[in-house]
Formats: structure tokens, sequence, C-alpha cells
């Protein structure tokens, strides 16, 4: 039976990165993953010559933890244009970042999108947090439909633009979310240029996991934990079809474990179409959404537009995204599409659905979150360690938001690493 400092359960974004940094503490770690490859929902997939990923994904290489932990440059980032495409009654506006693409501010203005009245309110709720993140987030926080309220941001820019645009990236139809984590995450959007690895979103985890193998931690695919218990003064772990393993602390970053009562946030859904056409129908690479909110999709994107490499040379790849729960059926969605690109999309065929229930963790207000949510530093401290506690300390996630650490022997339920925000954690020493 192997025995070992410290277990991480799950292989994604959270998990890799926290086993590396125990790993570089000196730590003897293993992470167990029940899938037969690292990521989670980070994965990619070979569909008849085209790369699919588990839902669509970005990766904005503004995002604090990806500045720090990730070789971006060698992930051959392909990068979306700083803009969103609208549908309206009259046709398609775009609307872009001004500082981006500076030749299109007479088109932006131009387009009904955004009216001078809209401006003011517009600064007065995203200034703040491009001048001084750390005020805002020490700021009070509330329902981002709320603080849209309170802001006096109302209208086209808001209805048709802000709302269909935050629904895709949130998962949140309703703006229901924690006003000072959208901020924050807008700001990034606002620094950076999100794209898409060359090689799939896939490609990122699987940095991640050569950088923890090259510390010292060790990963197992396809050990799935059917059981965790108390034994000793520590944990011992039971794994299907594979001996147990003992362990003095236990990181838990994944979902739900067998033997582990650990609260979760609550899960947010998505679901994306993915679609193969021969004929190129736009040279557009940005995002489009529906201004005019008459159907189930919040975004769509010509995705090898933008990445030639998720396509076989000749054909294109469309992504279609529509918030959980739904009733839409394909019928529906090949509709929408159709109004969105203003095209016959009876000829795409359809190469996948993912259904991703989990894809987010709900994100909500700090109020909120303190409530119902996993445990907060606060907890955290209360829990008195034993002298014989891990060096260096307590391990700390960082991310957009929530924070997460190792469970040591004796406490008797370990604390969730969640893959929150940007879902790129560290667990650091304190």
């Amino acid at each position: 039976m192997s025995e070992y400092d410290v277990v991480v359960i799950g292989a994604g974004l959270a998990g890799l990165r926290c086993a590396t940094r125990l790993a570089e503490a000196g730590r003897d770690v293993v992470v167990l993953e029940a899938e037969d490859a690292v990521g989670g929902r980070e994965r990619t997939d070979v569909v008849d010559g085209f790369r699919l990923d588990r839902g669509f994904h970005v990766l904005n290489p503004a995002y604090p933890a990806v500045r720090r932990w990730v070789d971006v440059g060698a992930l051959a980032l392909r990068r979306f244009p700083v803009a969103l495409s609208v549908r309206l009654d009259d046709g398609v506006a775009r609307i872009a970042h001004p500082l981006r693409h500076p030749a299109t501010i007479p088109a932006s203005l131009g387009s009904g999108l955004v009216r001078p009245a809209d401006l003011l309110p517009l600064a007065r709720w995203a200034l703040p947090v491009l001048a001084n993140p750390r005020a805002v987030k020490r700021g009070p926080d509330r329902r981002l439909a709320e603080a849209w309220d309170r802001a006096g941001l109302r209208g086209t820019l808001r209805e048709s633009v802000l709302e269909p645009f935050l629904a895709g990236v949130l998962a949140d139809d309703r703006q229901e979310s924690s006003d000072i984590f959208v901020r924050l995450l807008v700001r990034s959007f606002a620094l950076g240029a999100p794209g898409v690895p060359a090689a799939g979103i896939g490609a990122l985890p699987a940095q991640l996991a050569d950088t923890a193998r090259r510390a010292g931690a060790g990963i197992r695919l396809s050990h799935r934990v059917t059981a965790t218990r108390p034994h000793g003064r520590g944990w011992r772990i039971e794994i299907e079809n594979a001996d147990a393993i003992d362990t003095r602390a236990v990181v838990l970053a994944t979902g739900l474990t067998p033997g582990l009562d650990v609260p979760l946030p609550r899960p947010r859904g998505l679901q994306t179409w993915w679609f193969a056409t021969d004929e190129r129908h736009h040279d557009d690479g940005a995002l489009r959404v529906d201004g005019l909110r008459r159907g189930p999709i919040v975004h769509t994107a010509i995705v090898s537009n933008t990445a030639p490499t998720y396509a076989p040379r000749g054909r294109h790849l469309v992504e279609a995204t529509v918030v959980l729960p739904t009733t839409a059926t394909e019928a529906d969605v090949r509709r929408h599409l159709e109004e969105l690109w203003g095209t016959d999309t009876r000829p795409w065929r359809l190469l996948r659905r993912d259904d991703i229930a989990a894809a987010l963790p709900a994100q909500e207000p700090a109020a909120a979150s303190a409530a119902s949510g996993p445990p907060r530093r606060r907890a955290v401290r209360r829990q008195r360690p034993p002298r014989h506690r891990l060096d260096p300390g307590r391990a700390r996630l960082r991310a957009a938001s929530g924070r997460g650490c190792v469970a040591r022997p004796r406490v008797t339920r370990p604390f969730p690493v969640s893959e929150v925000g940007v879902r790129v954690a560290a667990c650091d020493s304190s």
C-alpha cells in the first residue's frame, strides 16, 4: 500500500497547479484522476478532423493566474477580435474595444448600441475597477442586476450587449452573479485579448501536468476514488480496481467524492453545439450575440475563422452556446443560427453537443456565498492545526474568487479546491 504526504483528487487545472506547488515545497504528492486524461472539462477531442473542446472555451492571458503560471507563448494562442457582433432588427452591428480597434470607433458609436446617455452610467460602473481593483474588492457586493440599476445602466447597451454576452461567460442569464466578480472579469477582458490554443484548450492542462511532473508530483489517470475515510493520523483512499492509498492530507479538487461531505458552490450549466460547414459564410471571428434575444443561443462564433487549426483545410467550425437548463431542440438552435448568420443552416452537419451541467460555479454576491458557500478563509483560521501539520503551512487556493485549503489529519471534513473564476489555481504557502 502506497503512502503519501498529500493526495490530490482531480487533475483539473486547480488540482494540477495545487500538486505542483506542494511538490515544489518538498511534499510527496500524487494526483488521482478518474478520467483517462488530465484537464477535467478542459479537454479537446478530435472528431472527423475537427478539434472540439468540451464546451466553448477561451483563455484570457490577462488573468493574473495565467500570467503567473502559464507559458502562453508555448500554446500558440489564436486570439479572437476584442469585439462583439450584435444582431439587431436592421442587420448586424459591431462594437469593438476602442483602444484595440480605434478605426472602429465611428462604427461603434453609429451602431445605436452605445448612446451618449449610456456613457456616464457605464463609466460609473466600470471605471472604478480599471483604476483601483483592490478598492472595488473591498467594497460592498450585490447582484449584478442591482448594481446596474444603481449605476443607471439601462437601455440598449445593457439589454442587447452586456446581458447576452455575460450570460454566455457566466452561465447566468438573470444577472444574479456577484457584481464585484463581474467587474473584475470585465477588467480582464478590457486588458487582455482572449483566444484558444492552436491545439485546443486541452493543451492548457497538458502543459500544467508537465510542470507538475517536473516538480515531482505523480499523476495517476483512470484512478477513480470510491471512498475516503479517516485512518490513523491521516486518510485512506479507496480506488476502483487499484490498491488503496494512505495519506497525511487530502485535497479535493473535483466534485463530490464518496466519503467526503464537503459543501460545494452551486453549479451553473452551459450547452455547446458544434457544427461543420463546407462554405465560408462570414469572415468575422468575433463572438456574435442576439441583441433581440429571440432564441436560445447566448453566443455563437465561427471558431475556425480565429483558429484555423480547429478545422480541416477548406472546412469551417461553428459553435453555438445555450444556458442550461433549456428545452431548446436542434431545430430551435439551427433556426436561431440561421437568423444570426443570415444563411441556410440545413447543410451544416452536427458534430457534437456538449452538455456541461457544472460548467462554472455560481459566483454569488459575497453576502449570499458567505451564508451558503464553502468555508472561507476565516473558517480555516478557526481550525487549530496539530503540531505535525504539513509545512509550509496552510495551502491557499488563489483564483479569481473563492478559497480552498489542504485538509490536514484530524480534520474530518477536507475543504474543496474549487475550479472557480478563471479556473487556474495555485496552492501557495502561507
